[in-house]
């Protein structure tokens, strides 16, 4: 049941001088967490509308329900907005997704009688096909009923808003129109989305059941799955990361709910249909790459859909709010210091250092490396250089449109003793997890910056730009012995944790228990290493307390260990 706040809202909700869709769009968003049943919902929507739309809908009869009601309702405000006389006899309608498709019988009473439906159950008979043998629920020709689909009758169907969304992975990116729906509860995706951008689901920790705003089932089946994390860009500019729940089947490919309506507060014009501004979040973190002055409207598109359930806003279980430190971003910005397992470049004998050119830059790029060298100047990653070794800075585009800062180090690569490599091998490692039910996903920030070079090595590291000559303190990418000297460093750190509950690969940690209770203390030892070490996680990027999670290729869960199908399809 609802609060009492919801309720009292509820009742008191008045139309005033909102437009219909504006006070429908208030008015089912408190239905959703009223709890009150169908006929109480239908007389405080009428209760609430202006007398001219009251009276209006007056000639329709309350019993074709709530859902029917509302889209009448729409087009009745849109004959009254133009001076158009409404019909007289009303067009049956139905509002897409909101209740299961219809079996025979319920699309036409006549098709089955009270007789008939008796007869065949006195008679064990299929309350479908008519036949022996099995009931409906397993007719073999009885047509799968669809999850969210688009129910259409022969009249136009109600409109609700679409944004033509990018969705981007390491591999793919895709275009698509995601439903903003404050009705539903829940961030969605589809299946046949997830597919399309060569994503595995994982098993959420949590099962979810699809309900309408009357709370009737949507769906006999439930929500068990959600989604890796992925890019969602709105527009030109509004960036973030996002995890969905997934559904089976749906003819729309993302919906955006109320977890996510709330943070974004995306204001939209009606006509014609646009999103005019975003929440000043989203100013200091989706748009922070956005060029001044600022663009804030976004073009729409509209659609005949509704929709259900949940989204992710990333935080830390509260059971680790103690080690905050250990997900900051910006302690991860800082200098690392000395350790033993430095980063040493040993040269072979005879060695010629690496001699490169002074790449032309364009505009872009030359502004990207001024912003780069400042940064890392700053943070103390990089310090002026004398060093004879000169290899060539140069830029290379991201997926995302950005610029990637790279030095040419294939010269210095081939004059470096190469050190042993100590990667296991991921088939060998995931054996240890035989019996494990519950898993945690960390990812490391920042990876091979959190390694300092050996005192006295920086110079072998010197790159040439055309602006100055620079020399690294951190480990750089672009080192053939960067992976090496990094899980060299890892299994260290993790040496007593290691073939017990944790396999680290890199960058990526995955700490695995037999319950929950051992689980917890297991995750905490893990934050204590990494706070020792000055070692620092990716948030948004980490996964507690998961039933199954996907590593490196594959899907671990209690039972056993799967390809992912995603990276096999790719292949």
């Amino acid at each position: 049941t609802g609060t009492l706040a919801t309720s009292d809202q509820l009742f008191r909700l008045q139309q005033g001088t909102s437009s219909v869709n504006e006070y429908t769009l208030q008015f089912c968003t408190l239905a959703a967490a009223s709890g009150w049943n169908e006929i109480s919902l239908l007389g405080a929507y009428q209760q609430g509308l202006n007398p001219e739309i009251r009276t209006a809908m007056a000639l329709y009869d309350d019993s074709i329900g709530l859902e029917s009601f509302l889209h009448r309702k729409t087009r009745v405000s849109q004959r009254l907005a133009t001076c158009q006389p409404p019909v007289t006899a009303p067009q049956p309608a139905l509002v897409a997704a909101s209740f299961p498709v219809p079996e025979p019988m319920e699309v036409d009473t006549t098709r089955l009688s009270r007789t008939e439906r008796n007869h065949r159950i006195t008679l064990c008979l299929c309350l479908y096909c008519g036949k022996q043998g099995h009931h409906i629920c397993t007719c073999p020709i009885r047509p799968p009923r669809l999850v969210v689909s688009t129910i259409q009758s022969e009249v136009e169907t109600a409109s609700l808003t679409l944004l033509p969304v990018t969705l981007h992975t390491s591999d793919y990116s895709l275009s698509v129109s995601a439903l903003v729906d404050s009705g539903s509860s829940g961030n969605l995706i589809s299946q046949k989305c997830l597919n399309q951008l060569q994503l595995s689901r994982c098993r959420h920790f949590q099962v979810y059941s699809l309900k309408t705003i009357q709370g009737k089932p949507l769906w006999r089946g439930k929500v068990r799955h959600s989604s890796p994390y992925i890019n969602l860009q709105v527009g030109l500019f509004h960036k973030e990361e996002i995890r969905f729940l997934v559904l089976e089947e749906s003819t729309v490919s993302i919906i955006l709910g109320r977890p996510w309506l709330p943070r974004h507060c995306p204001e939209l014009r009606w006509d014609p249909c646009d999103v005019t501004h975003w929440s000043k979040q989203c100013h200091t973190q989706c748009l922070s790459n956005l060029p001044h002055p600022r663009p804030v409207s976004v073009q729409v598109a509209s659609t005949h859909m509704e929709s259900p359930k949940q989204a992710f806003t990333p935080e830390i279980p509260a059971e680790y709010a103690a080690f905050q430190d250990v997900f900051s971003k910006q302690a991860a910005t800082q200098l690392p210091p000395h350790r033993p397992w430095d980063c040493a470049i040993e040269l072979l004998p005879g060695a010629q250092l690496p001699k490169g050119r002074v790449y032309p830059l364009s505009i872009p790029e030359h502004q990207a490396m001024e912003e780069y060298i400042a940064e890392a100047l700053s943070q103390g990653f990089i310090q002026p250089s004398t060093s004879p070794a000169a290899p060539s800075f140069f830029l290379v585009g991201k997926k995302d449109g950005g610029l990637r800062p790279c030095i040419d180090y294939q010269q210095l690569n081939s004059q470096i003793l190469q050190q042993p490599y100590p990667l296991s091998l991921v088939p060998a490692a995931l054996e240890e997890l035989r019996g494990a039910r519950v898993f945690t996903k960390l990812d490391l920030r920042s990876t091979y910056n959190l390694v300092r070079i050996r005192a006295g090595d920086e110079w072998k590291t010197a790159f040439v730009t055309p602006t100055g000559h620079y020399k690294y303190r951190i480990m750089p990418y672009g080192l053939s012995i960067s992976p090496s000297v990094f899980q060299t460093f890892m299994n260290k750190v993790f040496r007593e944790f290691l073939h017990r509950f944790v396999v680290v690969y890199i960058d990526d940690i995955l700490i695995y228990s037999r319950n929950l209770a051992e689980h917890r203390q297991h995750v905490q030892q893990v934050l204590h290493k990494l706070r020792e070490h000055s070692l620092y996680l990716k948030l948004e990027k980490c996964e507690f307390y998961q039933p199954s999670v996907q590593f490196l290729g594959y899907v671990i869960s209690a039972e056993g260990v799967q390809m992912d199908q995603g990276k096999v399809n790719a292949i």
